[in-house]
């Protein structure tokens, strides 16, 4: 096929990649650029808490001999690898425990399949701090813009949404820092395109990461594929056989350029307090308020209805967990472990918690009711104890959520407590300067070297 011109894209190829190449750090707010700070330092906490999972041991004795050098760090840890695998390996550690952030229109964990390109391949060729936060926020924008345009039935269908829209925003923000024109840009899309894969079926296994790393991984290529002049479809997104209209039961094409530029879905962004679906948020904070009151043990719970929007349903109605990932999108699980314990850490969704509830018999009976009313942020819940008792709590803005978020000091306290479960012995507050400061950087491949061993 001939090399086509950028008279030959579709208009939304080329609006997309006109927002790309053109929008300058200046035309970027200052509350959508702190935004993106408090991103990576999330970012970073969770990769730091997930490097030393035995997901992550696995993937680098399966393909680090194969690794072509050693020029990029892993987050928490001493390996080196190529850009490729490390973009790879800091990304599966950024979600592998689901306790990154959240684009709530979407529940696209944005930052984890974007930010590891970008600090993976600053490793290899200098880049400024300013220019990376910038493309970050410009890749991150188009990957929850597509995730708009193709939710809710994506989701819905099965489809595992950071790692289908998160290869668009890793390839764009590495076409970002490497100043490509519309053409390029338009052909990095195609390429994405082609490589957007990941199943909802795979939650709470080792292959869920999979897909997440590869779109960090997966990124890059399109971006370095499109550079050497590497052609794609005219229109990869919406075409008759584009993304948005394969991909999605409910196309909304509009959803890419309502209010772009002027609306900043990357501002939207949430992070939890809890490493649990984001739909377990509110439903954690009622069940350690109820812990708290003393009223009752989850030893006592006879029945639990909970109303919620209708993905808490689909996504954690699971009763029948085994493992720690499993658990972290488990309501049954989830609500017994934090009744008894008054805690919802890492340390309650491991492979031991899960025991203690499988064991004990504490997981409750749950009836969930579902309610278009009600946002991923609310929930109300009604137990009902063995003596007849009623005990009720109702969330409308859960802690971490877009109408009630974790302060920036939350965010240093979680890097700060993810570390030390990592196992991070080095001290974070080097790296926790570095991510605020990083757009008077001049290297910002140095925020990697503080978060890595020597």
């Amino acid at each position: 096929m001939a090399q086509g011109t950028a008279q030959e894209f579709s208009a939304t190829t080329l609006g997309l990649a006109t927002f790309a190449r053109d929008t300058q750090w200046n035309d970027i707010p200052e509350t959508v650029r702190h935004e993106g700070r408090r991103s990576l330092l999330n970012i970073f906490a969770t990769a730091l808490a997930g490097s030393g999972e035995p997901a992550i041991d696995k993937s680098l004795a399966a393909l680090g001999s194969y690794a072509s050098n050693a020029q990029c760090g892993m987050i928490g840890r001493r390996e080196r690898g190529d850009m490729l695998l490390a973009a790879f390996v800091n990304a599966m550690s950024a979600n592998i425990f689901d306790f990154d952030d959240t684009h709530p229109n979407t529940i696209i964990h944005p930052t984890a399949p974007v930010a590891p390109a970008l600090f993976a391949y600053a490793e290899t060729t200098p880049v400024d701090g300013q220019s990376l936060l910038r493309a970050f926020i410009l890749g991150a924008e188009i990957e929850c813009r597509i995730g708009n345009s193709v939710s809710p039935s994506h989701y819905g269908r099965g489809w595992h949404i950071t790692s289908t829209c998160g290869v668009f925003g890793a390839a764009m923000a590495i076409g970002v820092l490497k100043g490509f024109n519309l053409e390029t840009f338009a052909w990095a899309l195609g390429n994405a395109a082609v490589q957007a894969a990941g199943m909802v079926e795979a939650l709470g296994t080792m292959s869920k990461s999979i897909s997440v790393g590869n779109a960090a991984r997966n990124g890059i290529t399109s971006a370095l594929l499109a550079a050497e002049g590497f052609s794609g479809p005219a229109a990869p997104l919406d075409g008759e056989r584009g993304f948005v209209t394969v991909y999605s039961d409910t196309p909304k094409p509009e959803a890419l350029f309502d209010g772009l530029g002027e609306v900043w879905e990357i501002g939207k962004n949430t992070y939890k307090p809890y490493p649990v679906g984001v739909v377990l948020n509110p439903v954690m904070e009622a069940c350690l308020d109820l812990h708290q009151s003393g009223a009752f043990k989850i030893e006592d719970v006879r029945e639990i209805e909970l109303t919620g929007h209708p993905l808490l349903r689909q996504r954690a109605d699971r009763p029948d967990v085994s493992t720690g990932r499993e658990s972290q999108v488990s309501a049954q699980h989830a609500i017994a472990i934090a009744l008894r314990r008054g805690r919802a850490g890492l340390l309650e969704f491991n492979d031991e918690a899960v025991a203690e509830t499988a064991r004990d018999g504490i997981r409750p009976n749950l009836k969930f009711i579902d309610d278009e009313s009600y946002d991923i942020e609310s929930v109300g819940i009604r137990i009902t104890t063995n003596s007849g008792e009623v005990h009720t709590r109702d969330i409308v803005d859960t802690r971490g959520g877009f109408k009630n978020p974790m302060t920036d000091r939350d965010i240093e306290k979680k890097l700060v407590a993810l570390a030390e479960y990592g196992g991070f012995n080095r001290d974070v507050q080097p790296l926790v300067d570095a991510i605020w400061s990083i757009d008077s950087s001049t290297d910002a491949a140095e925020i990697m070297k503080l978060a890595t061993l020597e």
